[in-house]
């Protein structure tokens, strides 16, 4: 696996050099595609999604499927999983939920799992976040990890709430030009010019510098009762970006630090499950 990883970065830091070389908007546009590429992973096969009902919705011409589980509880929960994960991973969550009279609702993210689709960015599923907020919501009460921690953010920070909302973001991607900086390093591409034409893609596709893509930023914004969980050990979205949020001392926003948990186990972590049941 190492080595067929090695080969595939090799690969990619040398056809980026070589198209940086002849054209820095075409080199660009090669890593904004490769940065919106989920990897995709066998299906968990997950039980407990066997037994809820499948439901599905078109959104600019994808097809999304999730699921609904405790369907008639008057508040309603919603899931919202990682880049290249899918919502069967959260299958933890469903029972603590039902516990708690929600009514549980788990898509698979554009270009993820049983969704269609071949890339997907930030706004994209903040968009489907909206949809499903304003179509089979209103919402309670969300869990978001990982990239969908930002894609959240981006979405309340667009949609009507209040403070009794309750928000559970488990190692939120805090920062996107932390996630570049991550996938840059992971890759080995080190030639500062590209990181420079990836971010001027993202201001042309979006007209927005890849810094406003930011939970930090977005949570000033946002009114909802936050259940912030991240691990020290993170390497992925890394702590510091958290900190700089409790520095700021929002008081609508409360921590939940761990150690030895990294950035996959935290949301399968038994203690960790219970506080944010307990939060719910």
């Amino acid at each position: 696996m190492n080595l067929q990883k090695n080969i595939a970065f090799f690969y990619v830091r040398m056809k980026l050099n070589l198209l940086y070389r002849f054209s820095p908007s075409k080199a660009g546009a090669y890593a904004f595609k490769l940065f919106t590429t989920p990897i995709s992973f066998p299906s968990k096969n997950s039980e407990i999604f066997k037994k809820g009902e499948p439901f599905q919705f078109v959104l600019k011409g994808n097809k999304i499927k999730g699921a609904v589980f405790n369907k008639g509880q008057a508040n309603k929960a919603l899931i919202l999983h990682g880049f290249s994960s899918s919502k069967e991973k959260f299958d933890y969550y469903i029972e603590p939920l039902m516990k708690k009279n929600y009514e549980i609702w788990a898509f698979d993210a554009p270009a993820h799992g049983e969704s269609d689709g071949k890339t997907v960015n930030a706004v994209e599923y903040s968009e489907m976040i909206k949809y499903l907020h304003t179509t089979i919501g209103p919402m309670n009460a969300f869990i978001a990890h990982s990239f969908g921690g930002l894609a959240l953010s981006l979405a309340l920070e667009d949609t009507a709430h209040n403070h009794d909302v309750k928000v559970v973001l488990i190692a939120p991607a805090t920062e996107t030009t932390s996630a570049i900086d991550a996938a840059f390093q992971m890759t080995g591409v080190k030639n500062p010019r590209i990181r420079e034409a990836i971010e001027k893609k993202i201001f042309e596709i979006s007209g927005k510098k890849a810094e406003w893509y930011s939970v930090r930023r977005a949570m000033r914004q946002i009114k909802a009762n936050v259940l912030w969980v991240h691990d020290y050990d993170d390497f992925t979205t890394p702590v510091k970006d958290a900190l700089r949020v409790k520095e700021e001392g929002h008081s609508h926003v409360q921590f939940h630090l761990t150690s030895g948990l990294g950035h996959s186990k935290i949301y399968k972590d038994h203690a960790v499950i219970q506080r944010i049941s307990e939060f719910l």
